[in-house]
């Protein structure tokens, strides 16, 4: 599900007015020489908006809390991050398919928020942390963990795990299968069980080990690792609609 931009902007707009510094008026008959600035909002109403703002920042700037600059840490001024975050992601949300569009890239864009959860919820903390290469990973471990979980079977783990699931052969008492599609017994059947089996050795031979197992490599980079993150993804999908066959 993709972000509600009209209640993400309404939510930001929120969080600008109350973090707004203003000069508060002089009691009536007296005057003060100060420079003292406030936020319009109470430090409570400031804090609560703060905990959805962040959220919707991590959507929308996922780096934000260390590319944006920290000007001003005193105590009235502690928003200001967050204030200039806000702006710029208030722009992205109104203008970013014009951008897109006015710099001829306007192909489509894949969110992690938006694939299966065994692989995000997996790899969300380290990904948001810039460990890509370890999310990934960490991903592969929940989808094998999640198949192991939906057949009853810790005997075999990710690519003899997925070719026994999704082996053509009849159930065995130890060894259920899943299935995409009834067994009518067609070439779609065969090709569609086939595929998934070769598609999840390739998911683990190709990407899950190297990332596991050696040692020294450089970190990937985000856009390769989203392109691993949903070929995750896509097998996650593949054994979460499948019907478990058994004897």
């Amino acid at each position: 599900m993709g972000i509600d931009i009209p209640w993400a902007r309404n939510e930001l707009d929120q969080f600008l007015q109350l973090t707004e510094l203003y000069r508060p008026t002089d009691p009536p008959g007296v005057l003060t020489v100060s420079s003292r600035l406030s936020n319009r909002g109470s430090q409570a109403d400031i804090v609560a908006s703060a905990h959805v703002v962040e959220q919707i920042l991590d959507r929308v700037l996922p780096h934000w809390r260390t590319e944006v600059p920290s000007k001003n840490n005193s105590t009235v001024n502690r928003w200001w991050q967050h204030r200039e975050t806000a702006q710029r992601a208030l722009v992205a949300l109104q203008r970013n398919e014009e951008v897109r569009a006015r710099l001829g890239d306007d192909a489509p864009q894949v969110s992690a928020a938006t694939m299966h959860p065994w692989a995000w919820e997996g790899a969300r903390a380290l990904w948001r942390s810039g460990h890509f290469r370890e999310a990934v990973t960490a991903a592969a471990r929940k989808v094998n963990a999640e198949t192991q979980n939906k057949i009853g079977r810790r005997d075999a783990s990710e690519t003899k795990l997925f070719q026994s699931a999704f082996s053509l052969n009849a159930p065995k008492p130890d060894e259920p299968r899943l299935r995409l599609m009834e067994d009518d017994g067609s070439d779609t059947f065969r090709s569609l069980h086939r595929g998934a089996m070769a598609f999840a050795e390739g998911c683990y031979a190709g990407i899950r080990n190297p990332n596991s197992h050696e040692d020294g490599l450089p970190e990937l980079p985000e856009h390769e690792a989203l392109e691993q993150l949903a070929a995750f993804s896509v097998l996650a999908r593949w054994v979460d609609v499948s019907s478990v066959l058994s004897t």
